[in-house]
């Protein structure tokens, strides 16, 4: 893999090879994939489970696209659940493309866990593993990656565990998150009810029967349409106290 003339690079050289929209596999220089829709791309290795295996894949319906995503582990399943609540994101792709390149010695490989694009266009990489099992080789993936990214003007994020209240909380909503919860008539009538905060409880019997504005209300909080209290301090309860978030969607 030699640099072609011209290039000059602070980093490793580095190719992407992904699968394209006509399912063939591509391998390409990385500058010259900088403006590739990688959320729009399939994985470019499978999601096995084998009996035995500490890790558990799956595949996980995705709000944000209306599609599934997939993922290695339970770590990864759980960052892909706040990916999708943050309205900021609109568009995730799992294992979208290996990365090539030379550590010296021989040629290497690593693909990054997931691909984001954002509302202001600009794309991000993340790549999920808890801080304590970090190797060595695996460090100088991230670096590689983190290099690349910074190439192509993505940015890159390296997350680990993430904190326990808000994953518990954010879990919680992602039941709800399907549009077939949001009763328009309730979630205007809640929207209402809380424009002047108060207890999430209370504030659901206001706007009607709890059959059908509980599902809508933690639907419109999966939306950012309706804020609650610090979802990362406290698990949500009846007395969680509730407000127009005054950024979510019309």
């Amino acid at each position: 893999m030699a640099v072609p003339a011209g290039v000059e690079l602070a980093g490793p050289y580095v190719e992407l090879s992904y699968i394209d929209a006509a399912c063939e596999r591509q391998r390409r220089p990385l500058l010259d994939c900088v403006t590739a829709r990688f959320e729009d791309t399939s994985p470019v290795r499978p999601f096995r489970w084998v009996r035995g295996e500490r890790n558990f894949a799956g595949w996980y319906w995705a709000a944000t696209t209306g599609q599934h995503v997939g993922f290695e582990s339970w770590l990864e399943r759980d960052r892909l659940v706040l990916m999708d609540s943050d309205p900021e994101v609109v568009g995730i792709a799992s294992q979208p493309f290996w990365l090539h390149w030379r550590d010296g010695k021989r040629e290497r490989r690593h693909a990054p866990d997931y691909f984001v694009r954002r509302t202001d266009g600009s794309a991000v990489v993340i790549d999920v593993r808890a801080d304590e099992r970090i190797e060595p080789k695996d460090a100088e993936a991230f670096e590689v990656t983190r290099i690349a990214c910074a190439q192509a003007g993505w940015r890159f994020e390296r997350v680990g565990a993430p904190e326990a209240v808000l994953l518990a909380n954010v879990r919680w909503l992602s039941r709800y998150r399907h549009p077939r919860c949001l009763h328009r008539r309730a979630a205007n009538r809640l929207l209402e009810v809380f424009a002047t905060p108060g207890p999430l409880l209370a504030g659901a019997d206001t706007a009607g029967d709890r059959l059908a504005t509980l599902p809508a209300l933690f639907h419109l909080l999966w939306r950012q349409e309706l804020a609650a209290e610090d979802l990362s301090v406290a698990l949500l309860g009846p007395r969680t106290v509730v407000r127009l978030s005054g950024g979510g969607a019309p």
